[in-house]
């Protein structure tokens, strides 16, 4: 019960996020990052250099072998170019779990990572620009299949 309530909580939040501070683009419907926008992209780089690289890559190809877990039954950090599977999530879901951890944003109460959870370290916007940054680098053809999944997510909403 209380996982479930976390994840309406977090669904919540993330919706009245994108609402208020603007994210929701019209033509693209359940869609939050902004991939063709230069300086949301260019200040998404940045912060990913500062936050994200050291783990998942500055190249975005993650850890070695990062669909087996290691000695300590971790997942290592996955790639977050085009061979990954950042794209089969949902914009949503994406920020949730990058504000959140995968533990909160999932309803997975006993999920251990070692990623770290961005509240509090990174604001709305700055995870929104490292998220915009990422899709920036997918092909034309696998931003366009997330973008076809963030609409059938807003859909079934």
């Amino acid at each position: 019960m209380i996982g479930k309530l976390a994840a309406i909580t977090v669904a919540a939040a993330v919706a009245a996020g994108a609402v208020f501070l603007g994210w929701q683009e019209s033509d693209k419907p359940g869609a939050l990052f902004r991939p063709d926008d230069a300086q949301v992209v260019a200040s998404g780089e940045a912060i990913y250099g500062t936050y994200c690289a050291s783990c998942h890559g500055a190249d975005l190809k993650g850890e070695a072998d990062w669909r087996s877990r290691d000695a300590d039954g971790f997942l290592p950090a996955p790639p977050h170019d085009e061979t990954g599977h950042t794209w089969h999530h949902p914009d949503e879901l994406l920020f949730a779990i990058t504000k959140f951890g995968v533990a909160k944003a999932s309803g997975l109460d006993n999920y251990q990572t070692k990623m770290p959870v961005y509240d509090g370290t990174l604001s709305d916007e700055e995870i929104v620009a490292v998220l915009s940054y990422l899709k920036a680098q997918w092909p034309d053809a696998v931003r366009k299949r997330h973008d076809d999944l963030n609409a059938n997510y807003a859909r079934q909403k």
